[in-house]
C-alpha cells in the first residue's frame, strides 16, 4: 500500500471521527486535521480538484475556530431548589448519565443541599449540586455538563471565579467513584486529601479574587 493511499485513509478517518464528535471545538479541529490530511493526500496523487477544495475547508476550519476561541462567553450561576421543576426535567434528561458518574447520587436527599446550574451564554449547561456538610465546606455530590460543552470553560468559573466564595464557601471535599471522574478533579485544581479503604478523597480551598458570579470570558 502507497504512502498517498495510507495518507487518503487516514484523511478519511479524522473526517469520520469529527462527525462524531459533540464537542464543537473537538469537531472543527479533528475536521482542521482531516482537511489538512487531504490537502497532502491530494498533493501526492497530483489532484489538484481535491487539493483546492480541501484549502477552502481549511479556510473555513480556521475561521470557525478563530470564532469559538475569541467568543466572549457568558457565565452565570443560578441556583435553584431542590424540588425545582425544572431540575426534574433536567434529571430526567440526563439522570441515567449523571448516574454513571456520580453513582451515589440521590435526588431525594435535599435536606441542606446546595443545587445550582451553570448558565453558558443563558444555556443551562452545567449541573452542581453539593452537600452543605459545615458552614463553609461542601461535599461534592454532582458536577455534570451537558455533551457540547464539555471543554471545561464550565468548570474553570465553577471553581476559579470566586462565584462559589461570595456564597461563603472555602472548601470543596469530593470522592470520585471513576479514574476520569478523578482526572477532571484534578485539572480543576482538587488535590487528594486521603487515600484509604473507602476510596481517595479530594478537596479543593476555594481562593479569593477570582471574579464576579456574572462573568464574561
Amino acid at each position: 500500500m502507497s504512502v498517498a493511499t495510507l495518507i487518503g485513509y487516514l484523511g478519511s478517518a479524522l473526517v469520520v471521527a469529527s462527525l462524531s464528535m459533540r464537542s464543537i471545538l473537538k469537531l472543527r479541529i479533528i475536521g482542521l486535521a482531516g482537511a489538512f490530511t487531504f490537502v497532502a493526500y491530494g498533493y501526492l496523487i497530483d489532484a489538484w480538484p481535491i487539493v483546492l477544495t480541501n484549502v477552502v475547508i481549511v479556510g473555513i476550519q480556521l475561521a470557525f475556530l478563530r470564532e469559538i476561541l475569541t467568543a466572549e462567553e457568558y457565565f452565570r450561576l443560578l441556583e435553584v431548589r431542590p424540588d425545582s421543576p425544572y431540575l426534574d426535567v433536567f434529571l430526567d434528561r440526563y439522570g441515567s448519565e449523571i448516574a454513571k458518574i456520580w453513582p451515589d447520587f440521590s435526588q431525594e436527599e435535599a435536606s441542606g443541599r446546595l443545587t445550582i446550574f451553570v448558565l453558558r451564554d443563558l444555556v443551562p449547561a452545567g449541573l452542581f449540586v453539593a452537600n452543605v456538610t459545615r458552614p463553609s465546606v461542601l461535599e461534592l455530590r454532582v458536577d455534570f455538563v451537558i455533551p457540547g460543552y464539555r471543554d471545561f470553560k464550565i468548570g474553570r468559573h465553577l471553581y476559579h471565579s470566586g462565584s462559589l466564595l461570595e456564597r461563603g464557601f472555602t472548601r470543596i471535599t469530593a470522592v470520585p467513584k471513576s479514574s476520569r471522574t478523578a482526572d477532571y478533579l484534578r485539572r480543576m485544581g482538587f488535590g487528594i486529601e486521603t487515600e484509604d479503604s473507602g476510596g481517595t478523597s479530594f478537596a479543593l480551598d476555594l481562593e479569593p479574587g477570582g471574579g464576579r458570579q456574572d462573568q464574561r470570558r
